[in-house]
């Protein structure tokens, strides 16, 4: 099975960065997820965060970090690339799917 979600190689850099700077032990991985919006039509988010494994989660490697998805959320995060932006405007990570 191909991975569900990608990582860019500068999403991952900003992870690792993030973790180290954080002191976040290497027990954690990222968890990627969905989450209500919230509001009226506002629909689905992404979600990152750093979680332990639980039962029942896929889990996988990206660009060397351990990638917690519940299965749940998996038909909704199939063909996701997560990158970084870092810009003058802003910066942050941003979602893309490719399935769609």
């Amino acid at each position: 099975m191909k991975d569900p979600v990608t990582i860019s190689k500068k999403a991952a850099e900003e992870i690792v960065a993030i973790m180290d700077k954080k002191n976040i032990s290497n027990e954690y991985g990222l968890r990627i997820g969905m989450k209500d919006g919230g509001g009226c039509g506002a629909g689905m988010k992404h979600m990152l965060g750093f979680d332990k494994k639980k039962q029942g989660d896929l889990e996988y490697q990206a660009q060397g970090i351990t990638i917690y998805i519940e299965k749940k959320h998996l038909m909704y995060l199939i063909g996701l690339q997560v990158d970084f932006y870092e810009g003058e405007d802003a910066r942050g990570f941003s979602f893309t799917n490719s399935e769609q």
